[in-house]
């Protein structure tokens, strides 16, 4: 079992890594232009990277394992990459990994970035509200993931965000199809699994979003494989980590 451990998880470090060219939405549509205004592109000089959300003026969430990926610099405000206002941009000032996160398996994969300067909420960018600590997720409960880039495996990028609706999937029935890599109790699994809707590779970072709330951080799928597999999609459980996330917005209070 742990030979097969290592297999798995070499597998979707490597998709990670090799294959993060944008975010990927599979399945779904077009965003409205008055939707999701919290969604955050992180960038390098010359291309989005990896997805995020806006928690409040200065704090984005997003995954830690995009900081493996180069970027510089957030986006904000914009549903379409090549409609970027240069007022939108943000640099960043300081990232914050979670102390205890080591790879995407094991968990933890959650990463705050604070802003050098604080965004202007207006009519194209807004904050999305975090969970309760006693928030609970259904079984079935339906949610949205969205992104930008490719929609299908081996696609091409595209430019408008995208967004697609997700079902939860129970936790005993993810870890048992999960069964070589055994998952931590801090994830919430949702799509990839009896459906052929869900994120893919460069999706990363963004958010899970359950009756109007950020619950969770896309982590990772299995082999890089849109066109669904046989284990449901990863994502870091934000109300599991929420006394970290209030620690450090807390130290610029």
């Amino acid at each position: 079992m742990h030979a097969l451990h290592k297999i798995l998880l070499f597998h979707v470090l490597t998709c990670l890594g090799g294959k993060a060219r944008g975010s990927e939405i599979i399945n779904g549509e077009k965003a409205p232009e008055n939707s999701m205004l919290y969604m955050v592109s992180l960038q390098n000089n010359i291309k989005h990277v990896c997805g995020g959300f806006l928690i409040s003026e200065d704090f984005v969430v997003t995954a830690a394992h995009c900081d493996y990926l180069g970027f510089t610099r957030v986006v904000l405000g914009t549903h379409n990459l090549k409609k970027t206002d240069n007022g939108n941009i943000r640099y960043i000032k300081e990232r914050y990994k979670h102390p205890s996160y080591e790879t995407v398996g094991k968990g933890k994969d959650i990463m705050l970035l604070k802003l050098a300067e604080k965004a202007r909420l207006d009519n194209r960018v807004q904050t999305i509200p975090l969970p309760r600590p006693e928030t609970n997720i259904k079984e079935n409960q339906s949610c949205s993931v969205a992104g930008w880039g490719f929609t299908s495996t081996g696609g091409s990028v595209v430019d408008d965000l995208r967004v697609v609706d997700v079902s939860i999937i129970n936790l005993q029935v993810c870890k048992e199809k999960w069964s070589g890599l055994p998952l931590p109790d801090s994830v919430i699994c949702a799509g990839g699994y009896k459906t052929n809707k869900g994120f893919c590779q460069g999706d990363s970072g963004g958010p899970l979003v359950c009756d109007g709330k950020a619950v969770g951080v896309v982590s990772f799928n299995k082999f890089a494989n849109c066109n669904y597999s046989d284990v449901p999609n990863v994502y870091t459980d934000i109300s599991k980590h929420l006394p970290w996330i209030e620690s450090i917005i807390n130290r610029y209070e």
